[in-house]
């Protein structure tokens, strides 16, 4: 697919994707979303990417949904609806690699709830966020109801969601909603960093079991489930060439250089949610 509303780039192992609609803010359209699926379905089947960085062109990294023509929340009433951000954030969710957001500016609507779904986010000072849906008469979306208490708490979920008001960076850094806070300038150079310490130093595979255990998992009423899924990772990673690597690597004092590959090289019994054994 050739993108037209987001940009793709891959160097040292870190896929940026860029939504890139700065005319617009960039605000969210369906085609957005369809080329943002093929990224993702890009860096999962790729195993030169290790990470990923999401961020946005100009200064917004997305004001929303486009509603410039009225009819962006006109459904059809009589079959069933799939709301277009939470199918991103599933599909994010679902993702086989690292996603770090580089929050540049104006974060409304689906541009705050997305970013719920990656795994770390980093802001610019001149952030803002902005959880509108109560203004405008709909619902928080892109799955937020689910992923935004994690991320905060209840408590706060709620203020926001509630009042649907504006808050800056620091707020944000505060609650919990961002990993830091920077400098313009340095907002990209620092989500980079944060990435090449996964690209430099982690197995791919390793990374990519721990990614979805730790989302899965950190919801169970009882630690027993994520006891069996970490008794079989354990099982399965012991004797693999990358854990013989990386102890050879720890007891040599050297770098390790990790041979297993995702998607190929994961273990037999993943993806294990799918499995009724389990």
């Amino acid at each position: 697919m050739e993108y037209e509303q987001i940009a793709y780039d891959l160097s040292d192992g870190i896929a940026t994707i860029t939504l890139s609609r700065p005319e617009k803010l960039n605000a969210y359209t369906r085609q957005m979303l369809a080329e943002l699926l093929d990224a993702f379905d890009r860096v999962d089947a790729d195993p030169a990417v290790r990470a990923v960085i999401l961020t946005g062109a100009g200064r917004a990294f997305c004001a929303g949904a486009d509603i410039s023509d009225g009819t962006f929340f006109h459904y059809a009433q009589d079959e069933v609806h799939e709301d277009s951000g939470g199918t991103m954030a599933l599909r994010i969710f679902n993702l086989l690699k690292p996603v770090i957001v580089a929050i540049n500016g104006a974060s409304a609507g689906v541009g705050a709830t997305l970013p719920l779904a990656c795994d770390m986010r980093l802001a610019s000072r001149t952030a803002t966020f902005t959880f509108p849906f109560t203004r405008i008469g709909i619902v928080p979306e892109s799955a937020s109801a689910w992923f935004l208490p994690r991320a905060v708490g209840l408590s706060q979920a709620l203020e926001w969601t509630m009042t649907a008001r504006r808050f800056g960076a620091e707020e944000a850094l505060t609650a919990g909603l961002v990993r830091s806070v920077h400098e313009p300038e340095e907002l990209l150079p620092a989500a980079r960093a944060l990435a090449a310490e996964i690209v430099q130093n982690t197995s791919p595979v390793s990374v990519a079991l721990t990614r979805q255990m730790l989302w899965r998992l950190s919801g169970e009423p009882h630690p027993l489930p994520a006891h069996r899924i970490g008794s079989r990772a354990m099982q399965q990673r012991g004797p693999s060439a990358d854990a013989v690597e990386g102890v050879a690597a720890f007891r040599e004092k050297r770098a390790a250089s990790f041979p297993g590959e995702v998607p190929a090289d994961l273990p037999p019994f993943f993806p294990w949610w799918q499995d009724e054994a389990f």
